[in-house]
């Protein structure tokens, strides 16, 4: 295809711009109007809403351009603040301990030491910080576990440049001591700044409007996600536009794509959601072309598949490059790092938690007949069943009632569900609601059945409906919570869920098992999603 540029007929009374003429793939300016000719076809840039990148601006736009300017010297400057007085905080509680220990704590000089190193360590954090995008808008911003990551690297950089100039110190402890408290004050003052910004932005009204593209049951999928997670970005998706015929979904049929350009303008979208695995390219282009013009997002919503390919290894020699889907097993060093992670965690919970366990376990016995524990017969991995520990929440003939009571099953796919399950003991629902019954499979974990983190091991009632592409998540040991938990835990489809398992198997690490596990404790406390 060639593009050549035409002269236009310039209306009476208006000046002709002195653009070159005739140099292919240029348009004629005229009035910050343009014209190209593209295989013999004119097309208006201004008919589709944009506009010479030369012309002058109006007023609104400028006020908009600056509003979000201010918006955004405003996030960063209040996160820079909030890291530094966390980091200034952990360095001084750190410092503080220390002296307190041996007893010759002087407010002044434990403040002026922390001062010293503070300049520095600030200086890395911040730089390692925005690498990983922790200073970016609210919906781009990334998890604890970048916070995690950007401590301990935090950490080694500063212990390395104390080494190489030759720094003495009586002890590291700085370092650890530093690091563990720099992970509790950013962590939790990250926390609290995530969750004040929500409730402010929410209570201004403040969401992000979308458009969902693709075909019926992609959007519907992609839609009960977003409207069903409460903890992230607040989504508000305006309608729809499907290639195929219009789904019953409850959301507004806003017509085809070549109507996207005034749908922007007209619902003010920010965004531009394609839920469809199958898209057609040339389509993708324009409509990422529109949408970027326009300064709206494009998202793309993953498909298994693209879930897969996170994991993959190129193989050589071939005319056509091919790249092989590896298994997502835990080996070598993954596995100690996992293992030795789930042994320290599983045995300090243990220790901490023993009195709750034994309040739990005599509620139990005194209010209802049977035993303290349930052992319930579950695939474990390679789908070999082993005995998950619980607290008995249901009276002993749980399992035999269950048949008569399959009809009042609120959960999709495979799972089994009821908010009112009428074989639940009150101890009991109490103890589901804030998942203290799970407690139990810490001793799972430290018989190396379980792990902390990993996909929530099924019933076998459960694990006979699946079908054979959920399966792949019995490649690993099953855990005690995962991103099931974190993510809106009984509320999600079962797709969903699989598809939640899949992406925490191809995206491992140890600071994502860190990350669930401090994520589950306010999940379990609001309850939400949990019956």
């Amino acid at each position: 295809m060639t593009r050549q540029a035409t002269r236009t007929d310039t209306p009476a009374g208006t000046q002709q711009r002195d653009d070159p003429a005739g140099v292919p793939g240029r348009p004629r300016i005229t009035n910050g109007h343009a014209r190209l000719r593209v295989a013999g076809m004119p097309l208006d840039l201004e008919q589709d809403g944009a506009r010479d990148v030369r012309a002058r601006r109006p007023s609104i736009v400028n006020a908009l351009i600056h509003a979000r300017a201010l918006e955004r010297g405003a996030r960063i400057v209040s996160l820079l603040a909030l890291d530094f007085g966390a980091l200034l905080g952990a360095i001084f509680t750190a410092l503080a301990l220390k002296a307190v220990v041996r007893g010759g704590f002087v407010f002044s000089e434990v403040a002026h030491t922390a001062l010293e190193y503070q300049a520095f360590v600030f200086l890395v954090t911040a730089l390692l910080f925005a690498r990983s995008g922790l200073y970016s808008r609210r919906e781009a911003r990334p998890g604890l576990s970048a916070i995690v990551a950007g401590l301990f690297w935090a950490a080694f950089v500063a212990l390395v440049y104390a080494l190489v100039n030759g720094l003495d110190f009586s002890s590291y402890y700085i370092f650890y001591g530093g690091l563990f408290f720099a992970l509790i004050w950013v962590s939790v003052g990250r926390w609290i700044y995530e969750r004040v910004t929500a409730l402010a932005l929410r209570a201004l009204g403040r969401r992000r409007r979308a458009i969902l593209v693709g075909s019926g049951k992609q959007i519907d999928a992609v839609a009960h996600a977003l409207l069903a997670d409460g903890t992230g970005t607040q989504y508000e998706p305006v309608g729809y536009i499907s290639l195929t015929p219009k789904p019953d979904n409850g959301l507004r049929n806003l017509g085809s794509l070549a109507e996207l350009p005034h749908l922007i303008a007209e619902h003010h979208v920010q965004e531009v959601i394609i839920a469809d695995p199958d898209f057609p390219q040339e389509e993708a282009f324009a409509l990422v072309d529109r949408c970027h013009e326009r300064g709206v997002a494009v998202r793309i919503a993953p498909t298994t598949m693209d879930i897969m390919t996170h994991r993959h290894e190129l193989v050589p020699g071939q005319s056509v490059p091919l790249f092989e889907l590896k298994p997502p097993v835990f080996e070598g060093v993954d596995f100690v790092i996992k293992r030795t992670f789930d042994l320290v965690v599983a045995t300090a919970l243990m220790i901490v938690l023993f009195p709750v366990l034994l309040a739990i376990a005599i509620a139990i016995k005194l209010t209802s007949k049977g035993p303290v524990l349930f052992r319930s017969r579950r695939p474990g991995i390679g789908a070999q069943p082993f005995d998950c520990l619980k607290f008995r929440t249901m009276h002993t003939d749980a399992e035999q009632r269950q048949e008569e009571l399959e009809e009042l099953n609120e959960a999709t796919g495979a799972l089994f569900k009821i908010r009112r399950d009428p074989r639940i003991t009150g101890v009991g629902r109490f103890l589901r609601r804030f998942s203290l019954d799970e407690l139990p499979q810490l001793v799972n974990v430290l018989r190396g059945e379980m792990s902390m983190v990993g996909p929530r091991p099924l019933p076998m009632r459960d694990y006979n409906q699946l079908e054979d592409w959920h399966r792949k998540r019995y490649l690993v040991l099953p855990g005690i919570t995962g991103l099931w938990q974190v993510s809106g835990r009984a509320e999600l489809d079962f797709d969903e869920l699989v598809r939640l398992d899949f992406l925490y198997l191809e995206t491992w690490s140890v600071f994502l098992d860190l990350s669930i596990v401090l994520k589950t404790f306010p999940a379990v406390l609001r309850s939400r999603g949990a019956f």
